[in-house]
């Protein structure tokens, strides 16, 4: 108890988390770490000797062609760093960052996109605002059409309750494109939230529970109030089978189940391997199997 007491006093003077993290135990819980939706996955981590970190992926599609990309990121002084990457669909993107550089709390990304066969797609400027008890982020993006929109939202804390809004702007058209809202509560053992999002039209219930130091579980529920079908429901859990290695399922309402486990292998290399099967129809095909694998060096 006294542990618990001590991580909710840190917890009261750390910021909250962003506006699309209000959930993500849950959602993590949900949705990493289930290796099926690719039929294998490759990802490479080095360092060189420079202090440059390369990260190559290789995504092979069920269907569909093999994507790959490869990224580059090298940190500067003052909270600088840069981070650049290419991929298979010829996408050179570039991203500055500046962490704690213009003020305390503040982290600012600028980004731009540029293909060789067709020019500029684009440039980012994301602001990151974090103090006690709150948590602030815009988002603006430059299309290459010279389209003009942003993205605001920010979370309020309190004592594990957890507040926050979001609102998306078109400068163009002068006009709010979007609007959504969330309510928490957060503790070391368990987490629950409710979200409301495209424009409080689809509504979401997430809950989350550390059950002991081996087993989590949680849940969500999903409404979509405009095509006004049935609520999706969906249930996970995770089993740490011991410090190298965990085991995890999930189960929807349509009856689709997924297994998939997970090991790390030695300090270089981590494994992964699931499967999604329609529990209604056994015996047919349409069942998915994924691979993964994680080289770091």
């Amino acid at each position: 108890m006294a542990d618990v007491y001590v991580a909710k006093k840190i917890a009261a003077i750390l910021p909250p988390p962003a506006f699309s993290d209000i959930a993500k135990s849950s959602n993590d819980l949900i949705n990493k770490d289930f290796y099926h939706a690719a039929a294998a996955q490759l990802e490479v981590k080095l360092k060189a000797p420079n202090g440059v970190n390369f990260t190559a992926k290789g995504t092979s599609a069920h269907d569909g062609p093999v994507s790959s990309s490869l990224e580059g990121k090298k940190a500067l002084s003052n909270g600088i760093s840069i981070t650049q990457s290419w991929n298979t669909a010829n996408l050179l993107s570039t991203k500055v960052e500046l962490n704690d550089t213009l003020a305390s709390g503040l982290k600012t990304e600028v980004l731009s996109n540029f293909k060789p066969d067709a020019g500029n797609q684009g440039q980012k400027v994301n602001f990151l605002f974090k103090q006690n008890n709150f948590h602030g982020r815009v988002f603006g993006d430059l299309k290459a059409s010279g389209a003009v929109s942003a993205i605001a939202d920010a979370v309020l804390s309190h004592e594990g309750f957890l507040v926050g809004g979001e609102v998306g702007y078109d400068v163009q058209k002068a006009a709010i494109t979007k609007y959504s809202a969330a309510v928490g509560y957060t503790t070391p053992i368990y987490n629950a939230a409710i979200t409301a999002t495209n424009s409080l039209s689809v509504f979401s219930a997430a809950y989350y529970q550390k059950v002991n130091t081996a087993v989590e579980a949680g849940a969500r529920a999903t409404w979509d109030s405009k095509s006004q079908g049935a609520v999706g429901l969906e249930l996970a859990a995770k089993y740490k089978i011991d410090p190298a290695s965990f085991a995890k399922a999930k189960i929807n309402n349509l009856g689709i189940a997924s297994l998939a486990y997970n090991t790390k292998v030695n300090s270089g290399l981590t494994f992964g391997v699931g499967g999604s099967f329609d529990t209604q129809k056994l015996n047919e095909s349409g069942h998915k199997l994924g691979t993964s694998f994680t080289f770091e060096g």
